[in-house]
């Protein structure tokens, strides 16, 4: 059993047991259930936008703890005045030492988008998303068949959440984002650089997938971005959003160091224009 295999399987225990703790009836009841939710795609392709999700994780399986003593409200509202467009909050605590209670304090300080990371296989937990104030769900193609993902995907849309779906190769994006069955229901498709099944990482799955994204979607990079260069590629490649957290995360100031890398990302992509300019490109 790989580790993904290992990680839903502790996924489904924990659902039945949040089911018989907190049901759905009394999900619906929160006062964020009737919030209006913020558009991850508006932010990512308004004009000025830094395109970054800048993530808040502890620890993860291949890393091990990454920053357990970082504070989720001094990172996130960093994160977000250094100009991130967007948060990701983990909340799988198993695995990536996250929590549902992290995803609730930050929305309540935070009016960006943000996604809730975890592992979603149950309609429980897109319900339980909205209860806790995310506005985009992460739906991951290597762990949902085709029907799993669509009936996932229309009850996020139901409740006025956007969609991100996951993919790490071309069959996946075969069998989801390129379904009719289900491209109608999703916003995002995100490239995750990382195999799930071996945590090896690659920026060039993202270049070698972009071109058989359809333009419809916004566009994703996931994982292993940690220079600013990257995203310029990654950019010309057609992607709009970059989901960052390890880089920042494993630092002692990640806000600090999400403010430096969006410096040095603004400062590069000048010097391109103008390099452009005088070349007459």
């Amino acid at each position: 059993m790989n580790i993904l295999d290992k990680i839903v399987a502790h996924k489904k225990l924990q659902i039945a047991e949040r089911k018989n703790t907190v049901p759905i009836a009394q999900l619906e009841k929160f006062d964020l259930f009737q919030r209006k939710s913020v558009s991850l795609t508006q932010r990512l392709t308004q004009s000025g936008s830094t395109g970054i999700i800048a993530e808040f994780k502890r620890k993860s399986p291949s890393k091990g703890m990454i920053n357990p003593d970082a504070d989720v409200m001094k990172t996130t509202t960093g994160y977000v005045a250094a100009g991130a467009a967007a948060l990701s909050i983990l909340t799988d605590e198993e695995f990536f030492g996250g929590s549902s209670e992290n995803l609730h304090r930050v929305r309540l300080h935070n009016a960006c988008p943000i996604l809730r990371k975890d592992f979603m296989i149950d309609e429980y937990q897109i319900v339980e998303a909205k209860a806790m104030g995310a506005d985009v769900i992460l739906l991951i193609a290597a762990i949902l068949t085709p029907e799993e993902t669509k009936n996932l995907a229309i009850l996020a849309r139901s409740l006025e959440m956007e969609v991100l779906l996951e993919v790490h190769d071309e069959e996946e994006l075969q069998q989801t984002a390129l379904n009719e069955l289900v491209s109608p229901y999703v916003n995002v498709v995100g490239v995750n650089n990382r195999n799930l099944k071996t945590f090896e990482v690659s920026v060039g799955t993202s270049k070698e997938l972009a071109p058989l994204i359809p333009d419809d979607f916004v566009k994703i990079s996931e994982s292993g971005i940690g220079d600013p260069a990257t995203i310029l590629q990654l950019k010309a490649h057609g992607y709009q959003g970059f989901l960052m957290g390890e880089n920042f995360m494993k630092t002692d100031d990640p806000a600090q160091a999400c403010a430096n890398f969006i410096q040095q990302l603004k400062s590069q992509e000048i010097q391109a224009k103008s390099q452009s300019c005088d070349t007459g490109i």
